[in-house]
């Protein structure tokens, strides 16, 4: 396989991945986003928590989630625990900005 038809593979794997995220993000109601990975969810259980040695870490729990990530076969995942020191980002969607732009645009 060619440089070339690896990127051509990737690009469309992206656009499948957006289109199925166009297709459920009006599902869910939260935005996870960590280092790693983004997540759609309806349960985030968030929980800040402190190590023996004074670092603080994140403990993040998800259930019912969809995760962006082209490379996985089943992007929906009935649990997802994430313990992370780096930043964790969680956003409740509002419903009105689900609205995703037509695919093509007519004056």
């Amino acid at each position: 396989m060619s440089a070339e038809d690896l990127e051509k593979y990737e690009t469309e794997m992206e656009l499948q991945l957006y289109r199925e995220y166009r297709d459920v993000v009006g599902l869910f109601t939260y935005v996870v986003e960590t280092e790693r990975r983004f997540y759609l969810t309806n349960s985030v259980d968030l929980d800040v928590k402190t190590a023996g040695n004074g670092d603080v870490f994140f403990d993040v729990k998800m259930q019912d989630a969809w995760v962006w990530d082209m490379y996985r076969p089943a992007r929906f995942v009935k649990n997802v625990r994430v313990v992370t020191f780096k930043d964790v980002n969680v956003e409740e969607l509002a419903k009105a900005d689900l609205e995703m732009p037509k695919e093509g645009f007519s004056k």
